[in-house]
């Protein structure tokens, strides 16, 4: 692969430079460094979020060799992904990131969807990434306030979603305070995940009550969805939903493209910060995930709906694997790591936000796209970004027959289908223009052709599968059926993209031409406090 990727820094106003070349003024304010922006991709994929938080997607799709075979084998898919974007990223450095590019390669109407996509995948990733937390934090409070669990008439749906919206504000409000504080925050996060991390899998590896064998990791089928255990419904339907634990933990990584305007020598440091955060996540969640089966002992009562926790649920193997002692000190070093996370992932929504108004596709772009010159940060943008979140996190309040979080892993199904058809645009069309493509100073060099090939045919299949039913319920015209069954996801997508089709040969198409330069244009920023520094 050929990389072009010296480590000098550019004059301090070569960044702006670059952004002005692209049509932009820089508003934002350019306080993160290189490792910075790998940092809150990083912690947007947080494997102290998605390999808990999704871990029984996986374990009653398919068990264990959904987890130790499929994570390593979609990550290698997800990291092809991530190279191609990468590319994009390093000669088109902009906020705007995905949509931006796919703009430049495709047109308006390619920049339109793909900005609502990423926009409407973003909201999602968010919402499930706190409402998950919310529920870590719930059952932690728990374990060290046996009170808490007779609030609200002892309803754990409500109680989650109380967090929910608790939580969703104080992610919003560290978001607000500064850009140079979101750097330190998501600085202080990776070392938390590395180190984290580190101490659960050494915690479950020595201190656990038994473990499994290499064969039971390895090997050992589990089907707990409520479909056929026959060979082809097991290989082609269960054991493919079982990947969305990989392919929602591994997602959000196109941050580092978002938070461009704000990293210096970004025309490098974007690219890095992308492949790297994939590698290096892969790397670790592997060994996290392997840990969790080594501690799964007790596989009876970690698939009992009566468990308490969930049937499948990583929890479950904290919670029969562990001393109490041990079990809390796990509990509170993920759920600190999952609102690291949310407040990562509430920072790449922003400013895609931000971007994405600044062009003039978002409905009240100036109120979207203003920015306060004593932070840096698109304030209205968090704010709307927030109740976006919780509005579409509602139907979580229910809880399906099934016992199975239908809701939750609708919502999360939304994220990853949202993004990664947001991910195909900018692929498809870079694939299309070959070698007249003009990269930046990180390129694939000839690798580009069939890398972006395996990337897009990727997307392809996993957005099928994601919209897929996920319990038998779901199934429509059968004994079955109910709509508090019913996976949401493709009626969100395929609302979305209606709605998006409607507007653009109606309205937008008129009048929206894509990126729009701003160089020449009076900032749209809030007045300086008088006084303010």
């Amino acid at each position: 692969m050929a990389v072009a990727d010296d480590t000098n820094r550019p004059a301090p106003d070569s960044d702006e430079a670059r952004l002005a070349e692209l049509g932009y003024r820089q508003e934002l304010h350019r306080t993160w460094s290189g490792f910075s922006n790998f940092a809150i991709s990083f912690s947007i994929i947080s494997i102290l979020a998605g390999c808990f938080t999704t871990f029984a997607q996986a374990w009653n799709n398919g068990g264990p060799i959904a987890i130790s075979i499929g994570w390593p084998l979609i990550s290698v898919f997800i990291l092809i992904i991530g190279l191609c974007l990468a590319e994009m990223g390093s000669a088109y450095p902009t906020a705007g990131g995905i949509y931006w590019w796919a703009a430049r390669l495709g047109g308006p109407a390619a920049g339109f969807y793909t900005g609502w996509l990423n926009l409407v995948g973003l909201i999602a990733v968010t919402a499930s990434i706190v409402y998950a937390c919310a529920g870590f934090w719930n059952i932690t409070l728990t374990l060290f306030w046996s009170g808490w669990g007779d609030t609200f008439g002892g309803d754990a749906l409500t109680q989650q979603f109380f967090w929910f919206v608790v939580i969703m504000a104080l992610v919003c409000v560290l978001n607000i305070f500064s850009s140079h504080l979101l750097a330190l925050i998501n600085n202080v996060s990776a070392g938390w995940h590395v180190l984290g991390a580190a101490v659960i899998i050494v915690v479950l590896l020595v201190a656990s009550d038994g473990h499994q064998s290499a064969d039971f990791i390895f090997t050992e089928r589990i089907n707990n969805s409520g479909f056929s255990d026959s060979a082809w419904s097991f290989w082609f339907y269960v054991l493919p939903l079982g990947f969305l634990l990989t392919q929602y933990t591994i997602t959000g990584f196109d941050a580092s493209a978002h938070l461009s305007e704000e990293t210096h020598a970004a025309s490098r440091t974007v690219a890095r910060g992308i492949w790297t955060s994939i590698f290096y996540s892969a790397i670790g969640g592997w060994l996290l995930l392997l840990a969790f089966l080594w501690a799964a002992k007790d596989v009876g009562f970690i698939n009992s709906p009566d468990n308490g926790y969930g049937v499948g649920s990583v929890i479950a193997i904290f919670s029969s694997a562990l001393s109490p002692a041990l079990f809390k000190l796990v509990m509170v070093i993920a759920t600190i790591g999952q609102v690291f996370c949310g407040i990562a992932a509430m920072t790449s929504l922003s400013r895609m936000g931000y971007a994405f108004s600044r062009d003039g596709a978002v409905p009240g772009r100036r109120l979207w796209s203003r920015v306060s010159p004593k932070t840096g940060v698109p304030v209205n943008a968090v704010l709307g970004g927030a109740v976006a979140g919780v509005a579409i996190t509602l139907p979580a309040l229910y809880k399906s027959p099934a016992g199975i979080p239908v809701a939750f892993y609708a919502v999360v199904s939304v994220a990853v289908i949202g993004l990664y058809l947001a991910f195909l645009i900018p692929i498809y069309y870079r694939l299309r223009h070959g070698s007249a493509f003009q990269p930046g100073p990180w390129s694939l060099g000839r690798h580009y052709r069939w890398m972006n090939v395996v990337a897009a045919a990727e997307i392809v299949v996993i957005s099928i599968y994601f919209c897929m039913p996920i319990v038998p319920g779901g199934v429509p015209f059968t004994d079955d059926f109910s709509w508090f069954d019913v996976n949401y996801a493709p009626i969100v997508t395929g609302a979305v993209l209606l709605a998006i089709t409607v507007w653009w040969f109606t309205s937008a198409r008129k009048w929206f031409a894509g990126p729009r330069r701003t160089i020449d244009e009076e900032p749209l920023t809030e007045p300086a406090t008088p006084g303010a520094v």
